[in-house]
Parts: C-alpha cells; sequence; structure tokens
C-alpha cells in the first residue's frame, strides 16, 4: 500500500508537472502569436484609371489617411497597416486580375474595394469562394452582400438612399410627375433604375417618359428634347458621374429651367460633378450616405485633416473609404489574427456602434451599413444639406 501510495503520488506529480510545462508553453506560444500580429496587409482595389477614376482617386486620399493615422497612433509595438493598393481600371477582368493576386500572392487579410459595383458582381464570387473577406465602400447595387457570407459593404445601398430621397424631394417641390433617364449597360445605373421606378411608384408619382444611354455616351441633347417636350416636374437620373455631368450640363443648355430640378442617385456624390457640370450643377439633388457639414467631433477633426493634406474638402466617397480603413482595423484587431479570415469575417460581422465618420456603424444582419441617408443638394458649388 505504502508503495502504491508513493507511486500514485509520483505519478500525480509527474501528470502536474506535465500539465503546467503544457500551460506555460501554450500561454507563451498564444502571446507570442498575438505578439505577432504586428502588422496585416489590406488590399485596397480602386478604379485608378477608367470612367470610375474620379471615384478612385477621392477613395484612394481617404483610405492613405486613415491608414496614417492608424500607423502612427499604434506606436512601435502595435497593429500597423501594410496597404497593398492595386488598380481594377474600372473593369471587371481587371478586378479578376487584382482579387486573384491579394489573394494569392499577397496573401492579404482583408480587401477593401472594388470602386465599381459592376466589377464586384465578379470579383467579390471569388473572395466568398476562397473565404476572404471583402468590404465593398462605394458599392450601392442590389445583391452585392447576397454573394455570401464574406461579403460586406459601409456604402449605403440604392434601396435605402433613393426612397428617402423621392420622399422628401416630393415633399419640398411638390412633385406629381416626373421623366427617368438612366445608364441601362451598367449593374450600378440599372441599379438606381429599379430602386427609383419602385420608389416612384410607391411615392404615387407619375413617371412621363422613361430614356437610356450607354456608357460613354456623349451627346444626350436627343433624349433631353423628348424630356422637355413632356414637361416634367423634375428629371430623375440614374449615372456615374461622367455622363451624369453631360446630362446635367445639356439639359440646362437645352433650356430646361433650374425650376426643373434633376435628381441623381449616388454617382453624383463627386466633386467632378461640381468641377463639370460648374454653374449648371446648382440645384442637383441627390441622396448621400454622409455629408461634410456633419458636426460629429470625429468628422469634423476628418474634414479638418484631409483639407490640410489635400488642399480640399472630402467627399462621400473619401468618407466612406476613410471609415472602411478603421472598421477594417477594428475587425482585425478584435480578431488577433491578420491570417485567419474566418476569424476576421467574424469579427467583421460582430462590429457595432463603431464610432465613424459615417455616425456609430453596425452592419446589419445582411452585412449592409445600418445608417441613415441624407438628401443633399449643390449650393454655392458645393454639397449641402437640402433644406439647411
Amino acid at each position: 500500500m505504502h508503495t502504491l501510495k508513493r507511486s500514485s503520488g509520483t505519478a500525480a506529480g509527474i501528470a502536474v508537472a506535465l500539465f503546467l510545462t503544457l500551460v506555460f508553453s501554450s500561454g507563451r506560444l498564444c502571446t507570442q502569436a498575438f505578439a505577432a500580429v504586428t502588422e496585416a496587409k489590406i488590399g485596397f482595389a480602386f478604379s485608378m484609371t477608367g470612367g470610375a477614376a474620379a471615384y478612385g482617386a477621392t477613395q484612394k486620399k481617404g483610405a492613405d489617411l486613415a491608414v496614417e493615422e492608424i500607423n502612427a497612433a499604434a506606436g512601435p509595438n502595435g497593429l500597423k497597416i501594410v496597404p497593398v493598393l492595386e488598380d481594377d481600371a474600372s473593369v471587371p477582368q481587371q478586378g479578376i486580375n487584382v482579387f486573384n493576386k491579394f489573394i494569392n500572392a499577397d496573401k492579404v487579410a482583408l480587401i477593401i474595394g472594388p470602386t465599381l459595383s459592376n466589377t464586384a458582381q465578379v470579383t467579390d464570387r471569388i473572395a466568398q469562394k476562397d473565404g476572404m473577406p471583402v468590404l465593398a465602400i462605394s458599392n450601392t447595387a442590389p445583391g452585392i452582400t447576397e454573394i455570401g457570407d464574406f461579403i460586406f459593404r459601409d456604402s449605403l445601398t440604392e434601396s435605402v438612399v433613393i426612397p428617402y430621397t423621392i420622399k422628401v424631394a416630393k415633399e419640398k417641390f411638390g412633385l406629381k410627375k416626373v421623366a427617368v433617364f438612366y445608364g441601362n449597360d451598367d449593374a450600378f445605373t440599372m441599379g438606381g433604375y429599379v430602386a427609383f421606378k419602385k420608389a416612384l411608384a410607391d411615392a404615387g408619382l407619375e413617371v412621363v417618359t422613361e430614356q437610356t444611354f450607354a456608357k460613354g455616351d456623349r451627346d444626350f441633347s436627343p433624349q433631353l428634347t423628348q424630356i422637355k417636350s413632356k414637361n416634367p416636374d423634375a428629371i430623375i437620373v440614374s449615372a456615374l458621374v461622367e455622363e451624369a455631368s453631360g446630362i446635367v450640363n445639356q439639359a440646362r443648355q437645352l433650356g430646361i429651367p433650374a425650376s426643373v430640378p434633376i435628381i441623381g442617385g449616388n454617382g453624383f456624390n463627386s466633386p467632378a460633378l461640381l468641377k463639370n457640370a460648374a454653374e449648371s450643377a446648382e440645384g442637383v439633388i441627390m441622396g448621400a450616405a454622409w455629408n461634410a457639414t456633419s458636426t460629429l467631433p470625429l468628422n469634423k477633426k476628418f474634414v479638418e485633416a484631409f483639407t490640410a493634406k489635400y488642399g480640399n474638402a472630402p467627399d462621400q466617397f473619401a468618407a466612406q473609404a476613410y471609415a472602411g480603413v478603421h472598421i477594417a482595423y477594428a475587425a482585425i484587431k478584435k480578431a488577433g489574427t491578420a491570417t485567419d479570415h474566418k476569424a476576421i469575417r467574424d469579427a467583421l460581422a460582430q462590429i457595432k456602434d463603431l464610432d465613424t465618420v459615417l455616425g456609430a456603424f453596425s452592419f446589419t444582419p445582411g452585412r449592409d451599413a445600418g445608417s441613415t441617408p441624407v438628401v443633399q443638394v449643390v449650393k454655392g458649388g458645393k454639397f449641402t444639406i437640402l433644406g439647411e
């Protein structure tokens, strides 16, 4: 019995020693693993060339500012972002090349982009298949997040922004009948058209004519002449900024008065509209996810920092890019890893009431942005809140 007791005690001691060794070893491994997460690669797929370059340029500025601020605040031992920027050239095929590079060569923690919904409809399927988290910062067309559970966006969808815009415009201008003008060869413009059609029907507004254009068109006078002949109370336009600028300019040149407001979707939210349409842009209305005049302390700081760095105020696309970097950073930090994409995806899904320039940000159960839109009007060459 005595011998057995001594043997049991020895065995127990050995077991305890082994257990403690494993605990301390595991602790060291966990500490080392966590300590090793001092940098995370984020892939940025922006349209730096092509038809959406105006959006991509301002997105890059917003993202660059966020990365710069985050890395400075992280200090010598904190988690830093390593940005990997690639130009998706505003076309799906180049977007595919960029996403494949991010996933297979760069081994990024997460992808932010691409700029256009048209491209996202293709690239996000690649990311979903490979289990790579994607955060869209300007994709507003329907069906993007439905691609799969690795796809998120901080940009408000047209299906959220447009009905609110129509409601506010109807009340403000007493609208009864409208003309609709949209691009029929692009996922974004088609998505905007569908959202506008539903919102107009729900608001009880009569559509007196529908006209279409194609990406790259320059002469809109035949369609605008038809629209003018119908004498609408407003012209509803779903277009990207390049075509939107031409439509706005030519509408006023053809004698459609400023008393007939032009109401656009998310594609109008670019300084390029103010630059290219100049005085013709006065009075143009569009829904948005953000406005520079927001008095949120974080937003005021962002606007001041952006203006000081680049010499001009930010637009919505810069703000959504800036917010997107902070959202991605919060998720990677919470996950404690730059390589476990499932953990990063799960951390993104848990983002709730994060303080951003867009306000207290949360994702909806469907991984869309859960925030409230605003309605903007161009006044004095600036985007201002309608009615203020």
